[in-house]
């Protein structure tokens, strides 16, 4: 079935969550968001969309260091940059349009939508322009930025070694000062995201790597800019390896890269030496909201898709059918299920929306005072919106197939796709599981616990807002009691040992991303009861509440009180 771009539900998540036209969006109006919204998702729609198939079972091709990407792929790329998509967010110094950070969700979520192994090589581009813009020195600023942010250039994050992983401490890879301020870089990193491909004319790695004389661990550790091709033109000491074969997302090229065969890849630091981490986290920050839209994007994709299948697909007779078979759509599992599918990316797409205007904030509040605190607000929620948007990929596209049935195990229908592509978002950008250790070993923290008190009780004011709405019935109740059991475990997991706190984590932050997006979801029903839709999204909130919000609280509650039974678990 064809990609229908939800621009409607994507205008009403940013005005719930960030009051287009008011505030720190003043001057940028619900009606500026459509008009470019409707752009977008025709260009999602019409020309990127019907390569995703194609992408998938031709997949990139690797021969002698040179990787091909998928028929279409690269014109499609081009297209993207030449209709500006490139420039969204990026700063208008160096020829960005440097729209809010909610214009520049919205927008990803339609190309992840549309492909995801596509839209991967934008959303890294995006991070490393976020980097260099906070951490290059203006030298780096001039030569690169204007070529990244026009995507005539493409960006890379470079992290991973073969002996390590999400613990960097063991970074091997090595860098060696030049008399001329450059730096030799040399080693292997894997797993590097469209390291080598054809769509761009050069292609920029940030790459992690430490210094002969820097401390051990990982306050040793320096970023540096390491472009394929050098400003006079020369190919840099760097090459493609081999890439892998993969699960899903087969159109993107996951490399092997090799610096330094001839003595060092020619580098330039960004940031200071041995702060390197401070620096990548900013790219990381920015990639983890990012795949956290991508989850909402690939949900969208097979919840679409499932329910054009659900109305197509005749079997058995419905409930009150009357003659001949039903469309599997009127049987009252399946729409149990498809309403499981929407509710749940519905939820998700709040979250990312909220985490983007609270960076949106940090950045345009009129006051240090409201930036500090936006910030505050922004670290919390990115671990939320990450883990939760991603896990509910893999349990949308993973229920897409159950409605397909047997034609959703054969890759024909492309159920199985939106599957397999999913897969990798709960575990890229900080597997879910870091994404709960950093919610609870850190951000639970962050001004001594008042940034998530303050969350909560604005969670509560949107259900007290649309509690008269909402019926006032099991609904409150439920979020009542997921409010009570949050407040209650965060003093546990903040108080209490630490193996009960990691043993929690993951529930727990479930719990909490499940919460606060029904607070959005409510919001939303309240804001637009008006709308055609309305009576649809208050339906859909409820059932949200009622089923994902009530069983992660009870989820939440039973890993902390079972928390030390793993010690003895005998695994």
């Amino acid at each position: 079935m064809t990609y229908q771009p939800p621009v409607t539900a994507l205008l009403q998540a940013m005005q719930t969550a960030g009051r287009l036209g008011s505030g720190i969006y003043e001057g940028f109006s619900s009606e500026d968001a459509e008009a470019i919204l409707n752009e977008a998702g025709k260009f999602a729609a019409e020309k990127i969309a019907p390569l995703n198939r194609i992408g998938d079972k031709e997949g990139a091709r690797y021969a002698n260091g040179v990787v091909t990407t998928a028929t279409g792929w690269k014109e499609a790329y081009r297209g993207w940059c030449d209709g500006g998509w490139s420039s969204v967010s990026g700063p208008e110094a160096f020829g960005g349009q440097e729209l809010p950070m909610i214009m520049a969700v919205a927008c990803t979520e339609f190309w992840n939508s549309a492909s995801l192994a596509f839209a991967v090589n934008p959303l890294l581009t995006a991070g490393a322009i976020e980097a260099l813009s906070a951490h290059g020195s203006p030298e780096l600023k001039e030569r690169y930025l204007p070529h990244l942010i026009s995507g005539v250039w493409t960006g890379t994050m470079n992290l991973t070694e073969p002996q390590s992983g999400s613990d960097l401490s063991g970074l091997r890879c090595k860098a060696e000062r030049e008399s001329d301020g450059t730096y030799r870089i040399s080693g292997t990193k894997i797993y590097i995201t469209y390291g080598e491909h054809d769509c761009s004319d050069n292609i920029i790695h940030l790459v992690l790597a430490r210094l002969s004389d820097a401390p051990a661990g990982t306050r040793g550790i320096s970023l540096f800019l390491v472009p394929k091709f050098l400003p006079d033109g020369s190919r840099n000491d760097l090459r493609c390896h081999s890439i892998e074969h993969k699960l899903g997302m087969h159109g993107s090229p996951t490399c092997t890269m090799i610096y330094g065969d001839s003595g060092g890849a020619t580098g330039w630091l960004v940031g200071e030496e041995n702060r390197g981490l401070n620096c990548m986290f900013t790219m990381m920050n920015n990639a983890r909201l990012l795949v956290g839209v991508q989850g909402v994007g690939v949900a969208e994709r097979a919840t679409q898709a499932a329910i054009a299948y659900a109305r197509d697909r005749r079997q058995g007779k419905a409930p009150g059918s009357q003659s001949g078979q039903s469309a599997i759509i009127e049987h009252p599992d399946v729409r149990r299920m498809l309403l499981e599918m929407r509710t749940k990316t519905a939820a998700a797409r709040m979250l990312c929306m909220a985490t983007a205007s609270a960076l949106d904030e940090s950045l345009r509040a009129p006051d240090e005072q409201g930036r500090r605190l936006a910030l505050a607000r922004a670290s919390l929620l990115t671990p939320l919106a990450k883990s939760y948007a991603t896990d509910i990929a893999v349990e949308v596209a993973s229920t897409g197939v159950q409605v397909h049935g047997g034609m959703g195990f054969i890759e024909e229908t492309g159920a199985a796709q939106f599957y397999r592509d999913a897969r990798i978002l709960p575990i890229y950008e900080g597997t879910n599981g870091i994404q709960g250790i950093d919610l609870v070993t850190r951000k639970l923290q962050l001004e001594n616990g008042e940034t998530l008190a303050r969350e909560l009780q604005e969670c509560e004011a949107r259900m007290a807002r649309a509690g008269e709405l909402a019926g006032g019935s099991s609904c409150a109740s439920v979020m009542d009691r997921a409010v009570k059991i949050l407040r209650e475990s965060t003093l546990k997991l903040t108080s209490g040992d630490s193996a009960t706190a990691l043993a929690a984590a993951n529930p727990y932050q479930r719990a909490l991303a499940a919460t606060l997006a029904a607070g959005y979801l409510l919001q939303a029903a309240h804001d637009f009861q008006s709308a055609p839709e309305g009576d649809q999204s208050l339906v859909q909130a409820k059932f949200f509440i009622t089923t994902d919000v009530a069983m992660a609280a009870a989820h939440c509650e039973a890993a902390i009180a079972c928390a030390g039974d793993l010690a003895g678990a005998g695994l």
